[in-house]
């Protein structure tokens, strides 16, 4: 597995960005993203739910076992590939001081899809739910690029938020075969979902200021990227189109266009004030349940 470039495999648009990253900062967002895709795939995988569950569990039982081992005791034994990756992510969040509480916040996210039906139908359950799959992958990828500005870090997890709405507003219809309906399958609340999801796009801008300068222009330009996939969704205009385009994302040559457009942002960052956070509304009916300073 550590041999494996799972940016490049599974999250090609990530990988785009990540082009711009210093090699060893690259090298460990792909591990995060590796555990990430272990967390995902059995969730995903078409076997029976009770064996998803064990299998979980197992993934999550290791995990907590392993993260009160020291370094030494780590390395030592052999482990099969899906424990490599926990113990890079481990290594990884004592290395950047990546709280335990983030890392549980994401399995336990995940882990709320292990059900026969996934059923929401509140901001609130929206908000929360993506806060733990993404927003708590936006914090550990802020740590990774040395980020320690609360500012940021509530911008951090803003970005994670709209980058999972994009995803939750494309992937309606496969969702709905796996009996998952986060939003309503109807164009209306697709379009509503990336409106929302527009906002948290705009929130997470002025904080991007406070990301040290080598860092700056790849997380620019892996939210210009992931954003533009929600305005393709809307050219669809209507459900009847969104369903024949199949998965819609953006292709090389868009990701080029998009790349350009990103120095523009980049100049612009430091023409703008860093403006108050403006998604405080949203963190509030998350900190409901929960605590989001304590993550940050």
């Amino acid at each position: 597995m550590t041999n494996k470039n799972f940016l490049s495999l599974f999250a090609k648009s990530f990988n785009w960005a990540g082009f711009f990253l210093p090699k060893k900062v690259y090298q460990d967002c792909s591990k995060l993203y590796a555990f990430c895709r272990i967390l995902d795939d059995i969730v995903d995988e078409k076997i029976n739910l009770e064996v998803k569950i064990k299998r979980f569990e197992k993934i999550k039982n290791f995990f907590e076992k392993s993260y009160d081992l020291n370094q030494k005791e780590i390395l030592v034994s052999h482990k099969n590939e899906n424990e490599i990756a926990i113990e890079n992510l481990i290594s990884i969040a004592k290395n950047y001081n990546i709280k335990k509480i983030i890392l549980k916040d994401l399995i336990d996210g995940v882990a709320s899809d292990l059900k026969h039906k996934v059923y929401m139908r509140s901001v609130k359950d929206l908000l929360i739910y993506s806060y733990k799959v993404a927003g708590t992958v936006g914090l550990m990828m802020s740590k990774i690029l040395s980020v320690n500005d609360s500012r940021a870090l509530k911008g951090a997890i803003d970005l994670g938020i709209a980058m999972q709405l994009t995803n939750i507003s494309r992937d309606v219809i496969e969702d709905k075969r796996m009996n998952r309906e986060y939003i309503k399958p109807d164009f209306e609340n697709i379009r509503a979902t990336l409106k929302l999801a527009d906002m948290f796009y705009e929130s997470s801008f002025s904080s991007i200021k406070k990301i040290p300068f080598k860092y700056k222009f790849s997380i620019i330009v892996a939210r210009r990227i992931y954003r533009q996939i929600g305005r393709k969704i809307i050219k669809k205009k209507n459900m009847e189109n969104y369903e024949k385009s199949g998965k819609i994302y953006v292709n090389n040559f868009e990701k080029v266009f998009q790349t350009f457009l990103s120095l523009f942002d980049l100049i612009y960052i430091y023409l703008r004030e860093i403006e108050p956070h403006q998604r405080a509304k949203e963190h509030e009916i998350i900190c409901q349940e929960i605590k989001l300073n304590e993550r940050i």
